[in-house]
């Protein structure tokens, strides 16, 4: 009798057991994964833009996604990822603030389990990052660089407004667009000087600029957010209508603003593309998946009045 008791007591404790490994096995199953999406800055629409596309992509994959700010600061970008190391996320759709910098962050998250997905910017470690999907920065500037040429007639005096000098898309659209204008012995750069990617920063140093040289033709801006600033400072200077600026981006109010014959050209990127691909991957990791392409090149493409009726902000139509 006791046997038999003894019996039934076990076989209740294990259909107990049973029940909460069960349970315990549905619950993992049906957590809602996370995917953290790190930008660089807020404080620019086109990041925004690229920010707001990883995230609704993340979500229509079906994973939880957050947004963090790194306000264009390291050292806030690594809290960012301890925070998300601690907080278990499954997956980083990244856009970095400095090429090396920001490679420490990247390995944490790596020796975390985490993978990393690049886009748009790129971190200087091939193995560090799962992969990077970056725009064709370089190309796309060797082609605003013909059409420069085409537009100043291959002479004339023009500026040069750099981006974040910690960013590899600052060097490679200085280097594409130096590719072509620098055989043109006539045309001349007066001034190059950084102004970290940032409209009212590129209002500053191109007014400041326009003190020591008014009598310019153009300005090259490593990206739009700088040539609205520089447009800003000419139309202050009285002299919008006689320099030609040009930009590098897509963004909404420079895409209007060439539409209005008041910004020359811009490089179109595809922050969509770059978005929703890191996404997919991470989806896929997650899932499973272990090989990706370390670099995805994604291609730029030149905007003009004469073709803006093709585009629209950070896109074809």
């Amino acid at each position: 009798m006791q046997k038999r008791l003894f019996g039934n007591h076990l076989i209740i404790l294990c259909l107990a057991l049973l029940g909460f490994v069960q349970c315990k096995t549905d619950r993992s199953a049906n957590k809602q994964h996370r995917i953290a999406i790190v930008v660089s800055t807020l404080n620019n629409p086109w990041f925004v833009f690229l920010a707001e596309t990883a995230a609704a992509k993340s979500k229509a994959l079906g994973y939880e996604a957050k947004i963090f700010d790194s306000q264009n600061n390291t050292a806030l970008e690594s809290d960012h990822f301890d925070n998300i190391i601690v907080s278990g996320f499954d997956a980083i759709l990244f856009n970095s603030t400095d090429a090396n910098g920001s490679v420490a962050n990247v390995l944490k998250a790596k020796a975390a389990n985490i993978p990393v997905f690049c886009m748009d910017r790129e971190v200087n470690s091939v193995d560090a990052p799962t992969s990077q999907i970056l725009s064709d920065s370089y190309s796309g500037a060797v082609a605003i660089g013909k059409y420069f040429t085409q537009q100043l007639n291959k002479k004339g005096k023009y500026v040069e407004l750099l981006g974040i000098v910690g960013d590899n898309n600052t060097w490679a659209r200085s280097k594409g667009f130096h590719s072509v204008v620098d055989h043109y012995p006539s045309l001349k750069m007066v001034a190059q000087q950084s102004a970290d990617f940032d409209r009212n920063k590129a209002l500053e140093v191109m007014e400041s600029i326009l003190q020591a040289h008014p009598d310019i033709d153009a300005v090259f801006c490593g990206n739009d957010g700088m040539a609205n600033g520089a447009y800003q400072a000419l139309v202050s200077a009285g002299k919008a209508n006689t320099v030609k600026v040009f930009g590098f981006d897509g963004a909404e109010d420079v895409i209007t603003s060439i539409g209005e014959h008041k910004i020359t050209a811009t490089g179109m990127q595809f922050p969509k593309i770059m978005a929703e691909t890191a996404a997919v991957f991470a989806d896929e990791y997650i899932k499973g998946k272990r090989d990706f392409p370390k670099k995805i090149p994604v291609s730029v493409e030149l905007v003009t009045a004469k073709n803006i009726a093709d585009y629209i902000a950070y896109g074809k139509k």
